[in-house]
């Protein structure tokens, strides 16, 4: 394989995560274009130019280069503003790629897609898809369907959006599935450790919205003694005071009897993640419906047990029994039970988490999703 070129439209690599969830688009970009490099390819990743000064290109100490495409003004936009200059975005792309064609595209996101495919349509340079996250439900998946038709290949994060795609006519053999990566020089047992004070602790990661079940994991709480909960995440404004998702988590708090246990640490910088997810007895990944799993794999690799819904995604990371606890989701006090069984069984703990970094360490390396990847876009070019 010589040159691949990633589009990412909307998540440049070079930008910090926008929210704390693992399974950012920016992380991925970044983590793929380094593995591939460390591989021997050459990666270029293409990206809307999001401030004036940005510069054109850009090498980055991984070994990949970044270009900033000019398409519309050099600000953030919303999809919607980002749609309408996909045509730009395109043209810019054919431009390139005449000057320097790449062997294979690989799009990230469903308007990269649409960019990928008008860039390349006149250089026979194949397309992967990967769409990291599929139709709204109840919407026709009309766009996506003509995408994933016209791929060489697509790449799903789940086997759940495998299933998806396929039930949309795509041959099962045109899809494969490869998950999202852990950083595993940065999540580690070793290192150091954000403070604490009660005896025993429980932390959950997320942006603060009602489908990650927060309020249950509060409720669960409320049956748990000397424990606190440490729920990181930024809030849909940006702030926590006044948001009325904290607003509400707070006041159940208060009901439950918890209020003075339960902390809110705001948004957490990346780098920042691992200390405090060392700081757990036990990490909690309580959403009600789609998620990548990612969070509760960085906590394992962090040497820390995981208790986790059985929601769409998390069925793929996490083994129950195996690497850690599942429980179905909105149910409190099945969610109590595993809290509790970890927290008070120490030598199940160390069980769970010897056999979580054993699965971690050999599934999921960011050298091993980029060599499964190269092994798509040489199917691809065939």
């Amino acid at each position: 394989m010589g040159r691949i070129a990633l589009v990412s439209g909307q998540a440049s690599p070079l930008m910090a995560p926008s929210g704390l969830d693992a399974g950012s688009l920016n992380v991925y970009v970044a983590a793929l274009s380094a593995a591939l490099c460390g591989l021997g390819h050459d990666v270029v990743v293409y990206t809307r130019r999001t401030g004036p000064r940005a510069p054109s290109r850009v090498r980055t100490p991984a070994g990949y280069e970044v270009v900033h495409v000019l398409s519309g003004p050099p600000k953030e936009l919303s999809e919607d503003e980002a749609t309408v200059r996909v045509a730009d975005f395109a043209r810019s792309l054919r431009a390139d790629w005449h000057r320097k064609r790449p062997d294979v595209v690989h799009a990230q996101g469903c308007l990269s897609g649409i960019t990928a495919v008008l860039g390349a349509h006149d250089t026979q340079v194949p397309v992967v898809q990967t769409f990291h996250a599929l139709a709204v439900p109840h919407r026709e998946p009309t766009v996506e369907r003509l995408l994933a038709q016209t791929a060489a290949h697509v790449v799903a994060v789940r086997t759940d959006e495998a299933d998806d795609v396929v039930s949309m006519g795509i041959p099962r053999a045109k899809v494969s599935v490869i998950p999202h990566g852990v950083d595993l020089a940065l999540f580690t047992p070793h290192g150091s450790v954000a403070p604490r004070d009660r005896t025993r602790r429980i932390v959950t990661v997320g942006r603060l919205l009602p489908h990650q079940g927060f309020d249950d994991l509060i409720v669960a709480l409320s049956t748990l003694d000397h424990t606190e909960l440490v729920i990181a995440g930024g809030s849909a404004t940006g702030h926590l005071r006044g948001d009325a998702e904290v607003r509400r988590l707070r006041a159940l708090a208060r009901v439950r009897g918890v209020a003075s246990r339960v902390a809110f640490t705001g948004h957490v910088r990346y780098h920042q993640l691992p200390a405090l997810l060392r700081s757990a007895d036990v990490v909690a990944c309580t959403p009600r419906h789609g998620s990548f799993g990612v969070t509760a794999l960085e906590a394992v690799a962090c040497g820390v047990p995981v208790v986790v819904t059985a929601a769409v995604g998390l069925l793929d990371a996490v083994a129950h029994d195996q690497i850690g606890l599942r429980v179905p989701p909105q149910d409190p006090r099945a969610l109590a039970e595993a809290l509790n069984r970890l927290l008070t069984h120490t030598t199940r703990r160390a069980l769970l988490v010897a056999a979580g970094r054993e699965r971690v360490r050999a599934r999921y390396s960011w050298d091993r999703i980029a060599s499964e990847m190269a092994q798509v876009y040489t199917a691809a070019l065939s």
